[in-house]
């Protein structure tokens, strides 16, 4: 049986505790990341839309390498959006930036009404590089 190890980024934000879940679990060589939120250290949200998404890719780069892993170890991305027919010029150049260059991950986005007072979450499955 493959056991499961919870993975946290060094400064473990303060909605992880308050709502009992872990930032990316190990399962294997596969790291199935949470729901990423740009929030800020205390887990409050950013209130601009485009400081928020910046600030959850760049959680969810803190949570990548806290289990070793790069973006380019991730093979799928869900993105869940509030508004997506108004946020999606504001993302696409955000997420560019991440995603620079082919081969690009699947992406599934999701147009949602609630996400708990943030306006934009992404979760992903990346593969564990092995050690060399």
């Amino acid at each position: 049986m493959t056991t499961r190890t919870a993975i946290f980024p060094a400064h473990r934000h303060a909605l992880y505790q308050q709502h009992g879940y872990s930032a990316a679990i190990q399962s294997g060589d596969l790291l199935f990341v949470s729901g990423q939120v740009g929030s800020r250290e205390d887990g409050t949200a950013e209130p601009d839309f485009g400081a928020q998404v910046r600030l959850a890719f760049q959680n969810l780069r803190e949570t990548l390498e806290a289990a070793g892993c790069t973006f380019d170890d991730i093979v799928d991305v869900t993105t869940f959006h509030t508004d997506p027919q108004n946020q999606i010029e504001i993302l696409m150049p955000i997420k560019d930036e991440f995603f620079p260059a082919p081969p690009f991950p699947n992406w599934t986005a999701i147009g949602v009404t609630w996400l708990a007072g943030f306006d934009f979450e992404i979760k992903v499955i990346a593969r564990i590089p092995k050690a060399v």
